[in-house]
């Protein structure tokens, strides 16, 4: 039996049913309800304390007409955490590790951010595609830079959170099935390869939180672009 280590990136099928839509709709399952007394728990005060942090964080430098987004992009900021870490753990299956999935989320919010600017201020917008001062001659060349960077971000936006995820977790296999192939022949260099291994985690954890942020932060600067 070849082993292949693409095959975790596989999305499973149980008895011809995808299981992407239950690891999609598990994190939310996970959070913890508000409570209807008047002092919550630890954890619900730690959830809304957090929540409260980044959302003033994230939309600081934003004026009050881009504020309307603050619920969409903190929701989806904890569920991409949720499912990059969910991910981690053993046995289970990383939905962001597919380009199809993140490719959905980043073009309609990108798409939403142009087309915003658009309504509210399209000469602001189209000001983007050609900055002042442009020489004569290379208008027309940098209008067609520009709207091809405008369309890449998207693209960007959903390859840099697949890359980074993916290349995370076969770091983690590979050393992981080098420590169990060297622990009978070397044990001392396989007890090393461990400890490798348990840094890398703590690593690809700290991964798993700074590309979900990254994703919510650079829509949240398009979008400051366009309000």
């Amino acid at each position: 039996m070849v082993l292949n280590f693409f095959d975790q990136f596989a999305s499973p099928v149980f008895l011809g049913l995808p299981l992407i839509v239950p690891a999609l709709m598990l994190p939310w399952l996970l959070f913890p309800a508000p409570s209807t007394r008047w002092l919550s728990n630890r954890l619900t005060s730690l959830q809304g304390l957090f929540i409260s942090s980044f959302t003033q964080q994230l939309l600081l430098p934003i004026n009050k007409g881009g504020h309307k987004w603050a619920l969409l992009l903190t929701s989806l900021m904890i569920f991409l955490i949720s499912l990059n870490m969910l991910g981690l753990m053993p046995y289970t299956f990383t939905p962001t590790t597919q380009l199809s999935m993140n490719l959905g989320l980043a073009v309609p919010l990108w798409l939403a951010t142009v087309l915003i600017g658009l309504r509210n201020q399209p000469t602001h917008a189209l000001g983007h595609l050609m900055p002042e001062g442009t020489p004569t001659l290379l208008i027309p060349i940098l209008i067609v830079i520009e709207t091809i960077s405008l369309f890449i971000r998207p693209l960007a936006l959903g390859v840099r959170l697949t890359a980074n995820l993916t290349a995370g977790h076969l770091l983690i296999q590979l050393i992981a099935t080098a420590a169990f192939t060297l622990l009978p022949l070397m044990p001392t260099v396989a007890i090393l390869t461990a400890t490798l291994l348990f840094l890398l985690t703590l690593l690809e954890v700290a991964v798993a939180m700074i590309q979900a942020y990254v994703f919510v932060l650079l829509l949240s600067l398009y979008l400051q672009e366009n309000v």
